[in-house]
């Protein structure tokens, strides 16, 4: 993330903290002064006197190997989905969902080059990769992300998929500028999405768009199953027309609660 803004308001100090908090990766969950500073690129008595203020607040805990985030920071994203109101609204129709296909199903947003989990309802099977909330992935190799992806202009497309991952994966499918072009004319004309192991091996998933009153898209829905387990014919036989469906129950309850005057 940018440390120097580009005008007078911006606060330095507060993207320095929001820098070392997202510091804390996959397969670093705690890390040491050192490893901080280095990953940041500031100064160590910077880094110090940022873990320690933010430990004052919560986020950070001190640990014998240095420093690691606490629960507290999930209070950060989750205020993000409350002030949405985009999990209350998805939450019973993703729950009938799977119910009715006995898969997990979740909705996603970009964040760069990414998708990061908002809401999920899972079924206890095994997969590959975990996912919660918060877990973020390469958008491109995901259905969730092709229907993001596909729903920017072109000059917008080029600028975010120009951002390196921040998911520490390195997906299976690597697709030229034209094959990944071609792909993602095709979700535009056909309103979804499919992803068959191109994220990870065993990892098979639909999904389609969640929109607002206006019609933009705000998020993704998917249904995401073991390739073991669910073909493809049957992910997109059974399984789509029921997604198809519930997306376009979430969008038009969000479009009707957006549409109720705040008091």
């Amino acid at each position: 993330m940018p440390r120097h803004g580009t005008g007078p308001d911006f606060i330095e100090a507060l993207a320095r903290g929001l820098e070392v908090i997202a510091a804390f990766r996959p397969g670093h969950p705690r890390m040491s002064l050192a490893q901080v500073a280095g990953a940041t690129g500031l100064a160590r008595p910077t880094a110090r006197r940022i873990l320690l203020t933010l430990e004052e607040l919560g986020y950070v805990r001190s640990c014998e190997t240095g420093f690691a985030l606490t629960p507290r920071v999930l209070e950060l994203g989750v205020a993000y989905v409350r002030s949405m109101g985009l999990w209350d609204i998805a939450r019973p129709h993703m729950e009938r969902l799977v119910e009715r296909t006995d898969e997990s199903c979740s909705v996603a947003q970009l964040d760069g080059s990414d998708i990061i989990y908002v809401a999920r309802v899972a079924v206890p099977k095994l997969v590959t990769l975990s996912v919660q909330i918060g877990t973020r992935f390469p958008a491109l190799q995901t259905s969730l992300g092709k229907v993001l992806l596909a729903a920017l202009p072109g000059n917008e497309l080029e600028k975010v998929l120009a951002e390196p991952s921040r998911s520490g994966l390195t997906p299976c499918w690597q697709p030229s500028p034209d094959e990944r072009d071609a792909v993602l004319r095709e979700v535009r004309a056909r309103g979804w999405a499919l992803t068959d192991q191109q994220l990870a091996p065993g990892i098979r998933s639909v999904a389609a768009p969640l929109r607002d009153g206006s019609g933009q898209v705000i998020a993704a829905l998917n249904v995401n199953c073991h390739a073991a387990e669910t073909s493809v014919e049957r992910l997109v036989e059974e399984h789509l027309p029921l997604l198809l469906q519930t997306a376009g129950d979430i969008s038009a309850d969000f479009a009707r609660v957006a549409a109720v005057p705040q008091t």
